[in-house]
């Protein structure tokens, strides 16, 4: 064991120096820190010297972060080893000198091996702290550049800067020219003529001839594919209205590149060309789009709002194109972003004055069809449709009122002199709507490729994956949004790198990666769950003698200890210390004391009827008002199906503090009452034999005990006896009960034994009188008299006897006035003859 301690440390030893290897050179870093810092303290630092500086800074910040976890398994080690020996002595008490020695030595090789990673995290730090500072920096350059304000357009010497600046430009375009063809220049231009020729012969077939064929294409192809394979394909196709014009326009320039006669003046311009055709084409294609004259659209606006929309949207492009053109070759600080160096000029250096006058047109025009476009999204759809689609209606609406708003800002701004301002609101607001229609066509898109997939168009539409891949679209889009409106690729580097450390919620740091991870464990262990308790409830469970009360719970049980330990492991493999959420717990649990008390109560009672189990599924109960059989026990509720198959949900909580009647609690033994009365000067001792054979014949009937009959009592119309029964299953009990009563009847009949019952008669003393005065009896003069009677006596019955009521009026009832108005004889009587009111 020595021998293996030995080998062990002095491994260690030969892997520190091994490990300081891999450290950052920090003396290197020092220099490049302290250089930042200087840069920062001066105002003439150029911006593209900060973005450098920030872009170096930004590496060594990652070489920074991955020092940091240096010699981390082996610190995890040493201070296992140091928990071992126990804990430390308090002040004033001492140890036993060998483990007091050991712990010496274990605290001195973790502080060397904490040391790199002490080292890289002040460094992290530095670096952190640096970039935040040139970041602000920038922003405020930038800030102070958006809201600089140039000469304004309509002062005249605004048109006199832009016209002198226009005719040194052409000056100079022309000046390129006539030095590229005059002697060698001319020699080698005539030798590129064939190359010349072959790019424009090919620019010319895909701008015209291409063009045409890419339009026709989708339509072509699209009505030969299947009927939910046609939108798919035809997208996917239209996307070559974009290709190939676009390659057109860049063998166009290519081929004007080739000439060699583009100089310093007129290059600027050629190069922007490209990027300015793909903006048109782009933009042509998306309204073409969204506004299609034919086929379906995203959104159904009126046939007359998509061809306005399609006019507007079209232009609106030509004129971003032409703003990129102008903006990128032409003048200073004015490109879509308004986020060029300061101190920089573009390659055609003009005059500030110049710029403005120069924009005043394309931002006139581009502000009316922004204007235009707008106006039209604010349009109700032509039809009504689903929820997915009304919420894009919104958006859509929403963005154009903000549209129409920064249509009508933009134009003021730019002849205040605010030029920078005013494009970069205006253009990244068109944009944006853009980017809101490519967001809606690709969620369309995808919806059709979900169709290919399931080889059904009207079942995508309904499914839960285009939803979500469209939701993921819309995540997708924010940090093209944000590039819109002014971020740098570096502001959303910095905002990931911020995200990936995470924010700390109660000493607890959550980041993309713990989120993820804890979704992806959690699952794992949540299927595995389900899959255990599928296996147990139809292979394990049926095998045994447990009742289905007593599986339920088992499996429920199973369910919640797997989900329980799915989550305990979810949060461990995220790394988040469950001791750092003992303060969140606490606080909460005093909300959910107050606020979810009754759905802790009832989760409660859920956990107490799984254990105890005082009703379990299959249970016949009765609680409050409902009454059923236990389908289901859940956390929160108990699922009861009532005898009329309705389902009643009963809180667990008014099981366990309520009332509750289990006829099937152990066993399905139950008693059933049946009543029934014989006619007085019936032979009792028969009755009773004929009743007890009845049940007794029954086969659900216990011998042991045997049924019992008793004689209740004497009736008013009839001699009470009673059937009392103990049935092995109380489910039969109404069909048992409604048996035994068919028997009774057959069985009275043949031995003559009658079954009594109550019974009134109603006489007409009078007809001729009511046949003479006109009333409710009589509304049909000569109508004959009618004796009416509710039943007829038994055979072997006494007559009733009759109560006949004096002709004179009785105020108390009027029911006696009435029939004493018309001679009536009201008789009433029962078995017994007893008279009644």
């Amino acid at each position: 064991m020595q021998a293996l301690a030995a080998a062990l440390w002095l491994a260690l030893a030969l892997a520190l120096p091994a490990m300081a290897q891999d450290e950052p050179d920090y003396a290197n870093w020092d220099q490049v820190a302290r250089h930042a810092d200087e840069q920062l303290q001066s105002d003439a630092t150029p911006a593209d010297a900060l973005d450098r500086a920030r872009a170096e800074i930004a590496g060594w910040r990652d070489r920074f972060s991955q020092a940091q976890s240096l010699n981390g398994p082996r610190i995890a080690a040493l201070r296992d080893q140091i928990a071992g020996l126990g804990p430390a002595p308090a002040e004033g008490q001492t140890e036993a000198p060998d483990i007091a020695a050991r712990r010496k030595q274990l605290n001195a090789e973790l502080a060397q091996l904490q040391a790199p990673g002490q080292r890289a995290d002040e460094a992290y730090r530095r670096a952190d702290s640096l970039i935040r500072a040139i970041d602000e920096t920038i922003r405020a350059r930038r800030t102070d550049d958006l809201l600089r304000q140039t000469p304004s357009p309509l002062l005249p010497s605004s048109w006199m800067a832009a016209a002198a600046d226009g005719v040194k430009i052409l000056r100079g375009i022309a000046q390129d020219v006539r030095d590229r063809t005059y002697g060698q220049a001319r020699d080698a231009l005539i030798e590129r003529l064939p190359l010349v020729g072959l790019y424009l012969a090919l620019a010319l077939g895909l701008l015209v001839l291409g063009r045409r064929w890419i339009d026709s294409l989708p339509s072509r192809l699209g009505s030969r594919a299947s009927d939910y394979s046609r939108d798919a394909v035809a997208f996917a196709v239209s996307l070559g209205q974009i290709v190939v014009p676009t390659t057109g326009a860049y063998l166009f320039v290519r081929a004007l590149d080739t000439t060699g006669l583009a100089g310093p003046w007129a290059r600027p311009i050629l190069m922007v060309m490209p990027v300015a055709a793909l903006i048109l084409f782009g933009g042509r294609w998306l309204i073409g789009r969204f506004f299609p004259a034919t086929g379906d659209p995203p959104i159904c606006y009126a046939l007359p709002v998509r061809q306005e929309g399609r006019l507007y949207g079209t232009a609106l492009a030509g004129a971003l194109a032409l703003h990129h053109a102008v903006g990128r070759a032409l003048l200073p600080l004015s490109g879509i972003r308004g986020k060029e160096p300061v101190g920089s000029r573009i390659p055609l250096d003009v005059s500030d004055a110049a710029a403005g006058v120069w924009h005043l047109p394309v931002i006139l025009v581009g502000a009316f069809l922004l204007f235009r476009l707008a106006l039209l999204l604010r349009n109700r759809p032509a039809t009504a449709g689903d929820e997915g689609t009304a919420y894009r209606t919104r958006v859509m609406a929403a963005l154009g009122w903000a549209g129409r708003l920064i249509a009508l800002v933009s134009p003021v701004l730019a002849l205040a002199g605010y030029v920078v301002l005013a494009n970069s609101l205006l253009w990244p607001a068109a944009m944006t709507i853009g980017l809101a229609m490519l967001v809606i066509l690709l969620q369309e898109f995808v919806t059709d490729l979900w169709a290919i997939i399931k080889r059904d168009r009207g079942v995508s539409r309904d499914a839960l994956a285009p939803v979500l891949i469209g939701f993921l679209l819309v995540i997708g889009a924010m940090p093209l949004l944000a590039l819109l409106w002014g971020a740098s690729a570096s502001d959303l580097g910095e905002a990931w790198t911020r995200l990936r450390q995470g924010v700390s919620l109660g000493g607890v740091r959550l980041s993309p990666g713990a989120i993820i991870t804890f979704v992806v464990v959690f699952s794992i262990g949540y299927a595995v769950t389900r899959a255990v308790q599928g296996t147990v409830r139809t292979s394990i469970l049926p095998r045994t003698r447990l009742d289905a009360g007593t599986k339920n719970a088992a499996v429920s049980g199973l369910g919640y200890l797997g989900i329980f330990v799915s989550a305990l492991v979810a949060i461990t493999s995220a790394g988040i210390n469950l001791s750092s959420l003992a303060i969140v717990a606490g606080a909460l649990s005093v909300g959910i004391g107050f606020g979810l008390q009754n759905i802790v109560s009832n989760f409660v009672s859920g956990i107490i009827l799984l254990v105890e189990r005082p009703v379990a599924v299959g249970d016949w109960i009765k609680v409050g008002n409902a009454q059923g059989y236990v389908r289901r026990i859940s956390v929160r509720s108990t699922q009861i199906q009532t005898f009329d198959r309705t389902d009643v949900i009963v809180p667990n909580s008014d099981l366990i503090s309520k009332e509750v009647t289990n006829w099937t609690r152990g066993n399905q033994q139950g008693r059933i009452i049946v009543t029934v009365g014989v006619a007085y000067g019936s032979d009792t001792r028969q009755v009773a034999d004929i009743l007890r054979r009845i049940a007794e014949d029954q086969p659900t009937v216990l011998i042991n005990p045997p049924p019992t009959i008793l004689f209740t009592g004497f009736g008013a119309d009839s001699l009470d006896f009673e059937i009392r029964a103990i049935l092995s299953d109380i489910n039969q009990g109404v069909s048992v009960s409604s048996e035994i009563r068919h028997e009774i009847i057959q069985r009275f009949a043949e031995a003559g034994i009658d079954i009594p019952f109550a019974h009134r008669e109603v006489r007409i003393v009078n007809p001729d009188a009511l046949m003479a005065e006109p009333g409710p009896a009589s509304a049909q003069p000569g109508q004959a008299a009618t004796a009416m009677s509710d039943a007829v006596p038994p055979q072997g019955a006494r007559q009733a006897d009759r109560a006949s009521v004096p002709g004179r009026e009785d105020e108390q009832d009027p029911r006696i006035t009435r029939a004493a108005a018309s001679g009536l004889e009201i008789a009433e009587g029962g078995e017994d003859g007893a008279e009644r009111d």
